[in-house]
This record gives C-alpha cells, structure tokens and sequence, in this order.
C-alpha cells in the first residue's frame, strides 16, 4: 500500500469519527455530563500516571473524574459519550517545566488532567501519541489527523476542522483606546499608605504619582473584564486585576480616592 493510500484511509476514518458526540456536545445547554471512553490518557499527573482504556469526564468547564470504570454510569448520568478506541488523550496545555522534571511538588503542577482542573486536552491516534510533546507536535504538524481539541470543555478542532462557531483568537497588535466615559473604574486610586496615586483618564490613559513624584509612569491602559492591561510610555507592559472595589497592581491594593 502506498503512503497515498494509507493517508486517504486515515481521512476516511477521520471524517466518521463521532460526529452525533459532537452535535450533542455544542447543543448541550442543559449541563449534561461528556464522556470520553476507552482511550489512553497522558494525566501528566505525578499521582495519577497514565492510564489505558480509561475515561474521562467533565461538566462544563471542570474536570471531575478520570480512570477505568466511569463509563458504567454514563446512563444513569445521561452524559454524551465519545468514544475514543484507538485514541490518546493528551493535556493540550503543556507544562514544559514539569516535562523537564523541573516541579517539586504535585500542586506545582499545572494544566495536568487532574479532577479539579480545566478540561483542556487533545485526542489523537495512539500511534501520533506516544507522549505528551508528540501529542503536541501532531497537533502543531498535522493538525488534520487530530481527532479533538478541547478547551475548556468546548471543541476548538472536531476531525482536523473548525468546530462552527469556536472561539477564534483576538487580533494581533495593540487595540486601539476605547472611550471609558461613564465606567466606574475612572478616576484615582490610591494605595493603603497613600504612596501611589494612579489615575485612569476616560481617554485610556494613565498617570501614577509615587510618593508625592508626579507623572513617575505614564501610558495607555486597556479594560478586560476584571484584568487591566498598561503599557507604559517607557515600553514595558504591566497588570493589574479588579477585586471588588480594590485595585490589585504590583503589590499594592489600591481603592478610588
């Protein structure tokens, strides 16, 4: 058999893989459980190890079970179920530093697929899949041959394709300033020990007093939901995140003045 052949029996088998799942899965706004059975998982768990015709599951955005056996539930449950044979499931975030054994500690560990954490996983054939970074690399090479790319528990990718209506990564390069007129979050904030004043103009501008120094830094500001972006008229680019009525910024915590 030539290497044409064996790419368009890969095709074939690729397009007929789980197709009602996945139907399922994008009209699923009930909250119903998904289920992806009798694969071998990649956890990238210290613990929990790698597993053979094993399950995973998750509602929504959390992962809440991986291991043999939970399959036997799955009606009870009226999940969806996705069968995998012949599949790895992999973390399709990567800890690199945890590859390189570079972690002492399991809770130092992040993006594994643990209970608990975000369902953030490929499915590819096991023969693509021999650890984690080849897992990976197909996706990155061959992205055709990837079975599922999940993200927080939504496809991204169904065999190979744009999943109808994913998530598509926002435009590159520095967005243009939004008018903030009206937004509770303009005005001045001052730190616990009144050293640092930071005043948010409606104009997407900032302007920080340290320790009575006026103009100390300068530069434009963007608003995503709770996290603040800065970057500063100097070049460098810094966060800060909204809890409540504080402002959390570089180790200060800041209220409006």
């Amino acid at each position: 058999m030539s290497s044409t052949d064996i790419d368009t029996d890969t095709d074939i088998d690729t397009m007929d893989w789980n197709p009602t799942a996945l139907d399922e899965i994008l009209s699923n706004g009930a909250g119903r459980p998904v289920l992806f059975t009798n694969a071998r998982i990649l956890t990238m768990d210290p613990l929990i190890g790698t597993m053979t015709g094993a399950d995973l599951l998750f509602v929504g955005s959390l992962l809440v079970g991986v291991g043999p056996g939970i399959i036997t539930a799955a009606q009870d449950d009226n999940a969806i179920v996705v069968d995998c044979t012949g599949m790895t499931i992999a973390p399709a975030v990567v800890d690199t530093v945890a590859l390189a054994g570079g972690r002492g500690h399991r809770s130092e560990y992040v993006a594994t697929l643990t209970p608990g954490n975000t369902p953030d996983f490929l499915v590819v054939p096991d023969e693509l899949a021999a650890d984690v970074p080849s897992a990976v690399a197909t996706l990155m090479a061959r992205p055709e041959q990837v079975r599922a790319l999940v993200a927080a528990g939504r496809p991204v990718l169904w065999t190979g394709s744009d999943v109808p209506g994913r998530a598509t990564a926002p435009e590159a390069g520095i967005p243009a300033a939004e008018d903030l007129t009206g937004s509770p979050r303009v005005g001045v904030w001052i730190d616990r020990h009144d050293f640092l004043h930071q005043e948010l103009t409606a104009d997407g501008r900032y302007d920080e007093t340290r320790g009575g120094r006026p103009h100390a830094y300068q530069g434009r500001y963007w608003i995503d939901g709770d996290r603040i972006d800065y970057l500063d008229d100097l070049g460098f680019w810094a966060y800060g995140e909204f809890q409540g009525d504080e402002l959390h910024h570089a180790g200060y915590v800041m209220k409006l003045g």
